[in-house]
């Protein structure tokens, strides 16, 4: 395992590209990139547009808005005609080379878009590089240019480098504007390591990490991952073993607070809290270390399962609106089911942490009443309304094609494990052979499942897939040594509620059918307080005397004292063993009081292993 402070150098030829972009730093305190766009023969009628999404991340996000101060030249200035939200028509003469100037606002600390400072800088083209129209599949270059008045800058990215220097900078070449939006730049001082996995080079590089970052074990950690994934999908043996890109680029940017990763064919962008890396004075990494290795698992394995093996609606990208499928239960949810399950099979995870993480996953899918309402296939068509705009109403809603994706793969792993003598790890290689790496139907995947299981799927795909009935969780993991524990809910789930304690109990979502929601709760209320109906209980007095006679109260009708909340927890210690109280709740500067009935009837799983025979050639991988 070796180290590496900048890119390879490459000071070929550069060739006469169709469309060639220059990107720069104008300004790092206003946070602007200059970007000069030369089509070498341009239409009479040229149309040139911004990207409204970025592939992997289902949502419009008018990239846009934060383009300015367009102009167009041939010598001598030419008008550009705004059509729409994204696109600009110019007039020009079709034998000479057009040039298009503008600025973009780089300010989103995400893996979506670009950022600029005079700390770090970092694009995916979809934000800063204007498509061509009718010249997407031609030849295009992009020359980065290093930030003016700043020392030290590194440049890293996944892209294929032409003539750039020690550092990084300089121009790189894409076969078209498909290639050149899927590949990301990281510019700025941060921290570089490299390793080898099954013979290909690895880069990782990280921007942001505090002072004694533990690079070394994110390597070695991040090198166990990238080698499990490729024997996943390519076996043991060469050539097979070899993956379909020649290097691959980790880029992770560490904030204060943030989450999050975007896949890309040779790269992938990521984003941690700081305190989740490894620290050299730690004797034990923290807890969100296994989160951010998770996220990379996760990140890694959408190599194969979505920006090749894709849905075949996304064979060709539409950059200029939503790009609608039903598969994303499978490319999201079955890659969420083995990021997690790929730990532990590279060793980085034990069983109990992994049956803890799936735990955690399952509570999450049983305690959402969306499951009730929408299929996973449903909700990923709906991905581009309902999961990227996420409202109190969400979990009522709609359910998340990750998570409930997961347990479908889980339950098509297990019952290919107990019928058919085979697994879906098989069914995955399976299809990667049918499609040729490419696009794929669901009717690709049932194929697979029917050929390799000697009987039809189509029953569960119904149910699992297109239903929304209840997975055969518990029947499944019983099955292969997991016993399931039913443990009370906390109190959250029991009263049906979601919340925030900062600075008192907030609502931040209602559940269906739950007993806040009968009692009038509503989500952005502020729980005040409570009245309990429980009264005191007279002391039993040391020496016998005769008892004073109490009057009785209605404990149905007569609330006892009134107390402050600061946390809902504080519900349990007012309320006593009553069963009912007054929950005294802010809504509009406004005080409500609202009848509140609650029971410990609800329950959360716990798993455990029951037999290790059973569960361990699941997680391990060795039959």
């Amino acid at each position: 395992m070796g180290f590496k402070k900048s890119a390879l150098v490459n000071t070929a030829v550069a060739p006469i590209a169709a469309v060639h972009y220059q990107v720069k730093a104008r300004d790092v305190h206003a946070h602007l990139f200059d970007v000069t766009l030369t089509i070498a023969k341009p239409l009479a009628e040229q149309c040139v547009s911004l990207p409204v999404w970025i592939p992997g991340s289902y949502l419009v996000r008018e990239f846009a808005k934060n383009l300015q101060n367009l102009k167009a030249r041939q010598g001598r200035a030419l008008a550009a005609q705004q059509l729409d939200k994204c696109t600009w028509q110019i007039n020009c003469n079709p034998t000479k080379t057009l040039v298009v100037t503008y600025q973009i606002y780089a300010h989103d600390n995400s893996v979506r878009t670009a950022w600029l400072d005079a700390h770090r800088g970092f694009f995916n083209a979809t934000s800063v590089c204007l498509r061509v129209e009718d010249q997407a599949d031609a030849l295009h270059t992009l020359e980065v240019i290093a930030p003016q008045n700043i020392a030290d800058w590194s440049m890293a990215t996944g892209a294929n480098a032409l003539s750039v220097d020690k550092n990084g900078f300089g121009t790189y070449t894409f076969v078209n504007y498909d290639e050149l939006a899927d590949c990301p730049f990281e510019m700025g001082t941060f921290w570089s390591g490299s390793f080898i996995a099954a013979g290909v080079p690895h880069r990782f590089v990280v921007a942001g990490a505090l002072p004694g970052f533990d690079g070394a074990s994110l390597l070695e950690d991040t090198q166990k991952i990238c080698e499990t994934e490729i024997r996943f999908w390519h076996g043991n043996k060469k050539p097979a073993s070899l993956p379909p890109f020649t290097s691959y680029v980790f880029m992770l940017n560490a904030v204060d607070d943030g989450y999050g990763g975007l896949e890309h064919c040779n790269s992938t962008a990521l984003i941690c809290n700081r305190k989740d890396l490894p620290r050299l004075a730690d004797a034990k990494a923290p807890d969100g270390y296994t989160t951010l290795r998770g996220l990379i698992s996760h990140e890694y394995f959408h190599t194969w399962n979505v920006k090749r093996l894709r849905p075949s609606e996304f064979a060709t990208y539409d950059y200029t609106r939503e790009n609608y499928t039903q598969l994303l239960w499978f490319f999201e949810g079955f890659t969420s089911y083995y990021d997690d399950l790929l730990l532990r099979r590279a060793g980085l995870l034990d069983n109990a942490g992994y049956l803890k993480l799936l735990n955690k996953t399952i509570n999450q899918v049983m305690q959402t009443p969306g499951k009730e309402v929408q299929s996973v296939a449903q909700a990923s068509f709906d991905a581009w309304v309902k999961y990227y705009r996420q409202d109190e109403n969400t979990p009522n809603a709609t359910v998340s094609y990750y998570t409930k994706g997961a347990l479908v793969a889980l339950c098509f792993d297990l019952t290919l494990r107990r019928e058919c003598h085979t697994n879906l790890d098989n069914v995955m290689r399976g299809l990667w052979q049918r499609c040729k790496g490419g696009p794929m139907l669901e009717a690709d995947f049932a194929n697979v499942l029917e050929s390799l299981g000697k009987r039809s799927f189509a029953a569960e795909l119904k149910s699992w897939v297109h239903g929304k009935g209840e997975l055969p969780l518990r029947e499944l993991l019983t099955q292969h040594g997991v016993v399931v524990h039913d443990d009370p809910a906390q109190l959250a789930q029991q009263l049906g509620l979601r919340v925030s304690e900062v600075n008192g109990v907030h609502i931040k979502a209602v559940l269906s059918g739950g007993a806040a929601e009968q009692a009038g709760f509503s989500a952005g209320d502020e729980w005040v307080g409570v009245e309990s109906f429980e009264l005191a209980k007279p002391v039993k007095p040391i020496k016998p005397v005769k008892p004073v006679k109490t009057a009785k109260a209605n404990s149905q009708d007569q609330p006892g004292s009134g107390w402050r909340m600061q946390r809902l927890d504080d519900l349990l210690l007012y309320a006593g063993t009553a069963k009912k109280v007054i929950a005294l709740v802010a809504r509009d500067k406004r005080l409500l009081r609202l009848a509140l009935n609650f029971s410990s009837a609800h329950t959360t799983w716990r798993l455990a292993i029951s037999d290790a025979k059973k569960i361990d050639p699941w997680l391990t991988g060795i039959e």
